[in-house]
């Protein structure tokens, strides 16, 4: 897409959930798991591709950022007393978005030779599609988290406080 190696798809709308919605711990544990299954040669990535040859071309450092993106992802939202849209939103922003390029942009220039301010610019063609994802997620997340609080477990105890997933105030 505009000239860009890497292709548009929604798997970083799936990061921001796994993260904000499993947890730091269990949104990696299930990007590891996809990933492990794009490894294998299972066709789940762009293009219904898999296989080891995902890993050294220009998604590879992509790949690596979803992990990694899922986890502080999953980080910020752990630290929130509630789940509420906006500071769920920042975390898929943050996780999602800034970490997976992070990881990703930088990996790409040296796979496909381009220097590196030319693809961090290339990239911006991502930026509306990715933040359109990101508002997506926390509204998923949001909405989950109210009508099944146990999915997600709120504060650094791993437990549901069952106030703040209800939106009262705790007592």
């Amino acid at each position: 897409l505009f000239g860009n190696a890497v292709p548009v798809t929604l798997q970083t709308l799936g990061v921001m959930l796994a993260g904000a919605i499993l947890g730091a711990w269990r949104g990696s544990l299930a990007v590891a798991t996809f990933l492990a299954l794009a490894a294998a040669g299972l066709p789940v990535l762009a293009g219904g591709r898999g296989g080891l040859g995902a890993f050294v071309g220009p998604s590879a450092g992509y790949l690596v950022g979803f992990l990694v993106g899922a986890a502080v992802v999953g980080l910020l939202v752990d630290r929130l007393r509630r789940v509420t849209f906006a500071p769920v939103l920042l975390a898929c922003v943050v996780g999602g978005i800034a970490v997976v390029y992070a990881v990703g942009i930088p990996v790409q220039a040296l796979v496909t030779g381009v220097p590196l301010p030319t693809t961090a610019q290339l990239s911006l063609a991502f930026l509306p599609g990715d933040l359109l994802k990101a508002l997506a997620a926390a509204a998923i997340t949001v909405g989950v988290v109210r009508a099944y609080p146990a999915a997600r477990p709120v504060g650094r105890t791993g437990r549901v406080d069952r106030a703040a997933a209800d939106g009262r105030p705790a007592s």
